[in-house]
């Protein structure tokens, strides 16, 4: 298990409060990411995109700390894998699908972990668990209008992004507490980077230096996001406990929905209404009534946001 507070204590001093708005905040800037990464892939490659944010909060984090053991750049590099896969297919999913969609479908990582934890253990899901996946799964449905299991490209780019930020979590579960956050953390996303770079040459075209209308979304995304955002998720964590910051960021989607309504004029008829809200009351029961305590502290520190 992850070396953190269980259970979470009362929000009732003043540092509480502060923490708990230090993660509203985090939240806030998760979302909003999915609305200035759709507006900056009109003059970028989806990939060369991931590569360059995260080469920027790899450069921040190491500013803080550097890793010290072999174990931390040898664990920190697995999880990268996964973490480079989940950016990598949720990016080039945006290309297909609306701000809205990638912020709802990507917080279905919340749903899959606890499977992959179950399957691991070799012990069947909480029945909270199996409702939450089949109220999100009908959220999925209705958010997206699909017919049938006629996915749009879109939406399976990003259903296969929330599965490798739950294969994310489940890594750090197994592996987190065995290392300092922000080294291990820095090590991931200078992985995410090295990997997306390489993508980018081999099969995109190449990579070139982003032009000048990227940069305020690489920096917003890199610093802001990859890196403040993340430092404020970390610190919090710390004072309420892994519990309460996983519910609290559960609001990632909420703010990915209205991110998209304010800047791009996106909206939802009825049924994406319904299921908007089946999906993010499914994140909401999965994180509460979880019962894998390492998975649900992970959920609270991972970078996949």
């Amino acid at each position: 298990m992850l070396r953190t507070p269980l259970p979470s204590p009362p929000v009732s001093s003043p540092i509480q409060r502060r923490a708990i708005l230090a993660l509203i905040g985090a939240a806030f800037l998760f979302g909003a990411t999915f609305v200035v990464v759709k507006s900056a892939l009109d003059d970028i490659e989806p990939v060369e995109f991931v590569a360059w944010r995260f080469l920027i909060g790899a450069l921040v984090l190491a500013a803080l700390a550097l890793p010290r053991a072999n174990k931390t750049w040898w664990h920190g590099s697995i999880a990268g894998v996964a973490l480079f896969a989940g950016y990598a297919l949720q990016t080039v999913g945006l290309q297909f699908t609306t701000a809205s969609n990638s912020a709802l479908i990507t917080g279905l990582y919340v749903v899959f972990t606890p499977f992959l934890a179950s399957a691991l253990s070799r012990r069947l899901p909480s029945p909270w668990v199996v409702a939450g996946a089949l109220a999100a799964f009908a959220g999925v449905a209705l958010l997206t209008g699909v017919d049938g299991l006629n996915l749009g490209r879109g939406v399976w780019l990003t259903v296969g992004c929330a599965l490798a930020f739950a294969v994310h979590i489940v890594i750090l579960a197994h592996w987190a507490y065995q290392h300092p956050v922000i080294p291990f953390t820095m090590v991931q996303m200078a992985v995410t980077s090295v990997l997306a770079f390489a993508y980018a040459t081999l099969f995109a075209g190449g990579v070139g230096l982003p032009d000048r209308s990227v940069w305020a979304a690489l920096a917003l995304t890199g610093i802001g996001v990859t890196a403040g955002a993340y430092l404020l998720q970390i610190w919090a964590q710390t004072i309420v406990g892994p519990s309460t910051a996983a519910v609290v960021l559960a609001a990632e989607p909420a703010f990915g929905v209205a991110a998209g309504w304010v800047v791009l004029g996106e909206r939802l008829d009825v049924a994406g209404w319904i299921g908007a809200a089946l999906i993010v009351s499914a994140i909401y029961v999965v994180i509460t009534r979880q019962r894998d305590q390492a998975s649900r502290a992970a959920e609270a520190v991972t970078a996949a946001h």
